[in-house]
């Protein structure tokens, strides 16, 4: 059964490949899934039927004949458990990989998220600039972590999986901040993940949405197949 996500109708970020449900499109381009996509507006993520599907009224959402799911996370995890390619055979190391999984969702991201909403939320606030630099310190204080765990590795752990897909996703959020130029493995991490065939299908299926919003028109709401899109 093809599974359906939800996406905006109009992207915030206007194409940039932040909203997550890039996130959850990268897991299936890389699995080689099919999917729908059916896009919705803001209004639309507060009513009734979106909010039967995601009680917070956010995107994405994945629907799987009787299964309905929300948080990418969760999303992604059920994506790899079921599609090979994502996570190991070795338990141990499927353990891992899903450890990294909650590790970019839990610890890397909640600080670079808080740089978001101090720079857009809380900017016209008179203690905004003194917060600013604690927020910077203490996403550095992630990085260099991370940096220092993921020496000359290509990937997390081994072979690239689903901690990866979700790790780079959150690490993009940093790309205009200029704090990931910091740590020159990580952006050269992030890069990599970029170069990969299936993250480029998705950020153009994810970018014809924002173009034809932009252009007035309504987009297809519908993803071809990730077999149609690798010629």
């Amino acid at each position: 059964m093809t599974p359906t996500i939800t996406a905006f109708e109009r992207s915030p970020d206007r194409g940039r490949g932040q909203a997550r449900d890039m996130r959850v499109r990268w897991a299936l381009e890389e699995v080689g899934q099919p999917y729908d996509v059916r896009l919705v507006s803001f209004e639309e993520m507060k009513q009734p039927a979106h909010l039967a599907l995601q009680p917070f009224g956010q995107i994405p959402t994945y629907e799987e004949g009787g299964l309905v799911l929300f948080e990418t996370g969760a999303i992604v995890l059920h994506i790899a458990e079921h599609h090979a390619g994502l996570l190991p055979d070795d338990a141990n190391a499927r353990g891992r990989a899903i450890s990294w999984m909650f590790y970019a969702l839990n610890t890397v991201e909640p600080p670079i998220l808080d740089l978001q909403i101090a720079k857009f939320a809380e900017r016209n606030e008179s203690w905004h600039e003194r917060r600013l630099p604690m927020v910077h310190d203490r996403i550095r204080g992630r990085l260099g972590e991370l940096s220092v765990r993921l020496g000359d590795a290509d990937w997390l752990d081994g072979d690239f999986s689903a901690g990866d897909i979700l790790m780079v996703t959150v690490l993009r959020r940093l790309n205009m901040s200029g704090l990931l130029d910091e740590f020159p493995n990580l952006a050269a991490y992030v890069a990599r993940g970029e170069a990969r065939p299936a993250f480029k299908r998705a950020f153009d299926a994810q970018l014809a949405v924002a173009i034809a919003a932009s252009a007035g028109g309504e987009g297809t709401g519908r993803s071809a197949p990730a077999s149609c899109l690798r010629g």
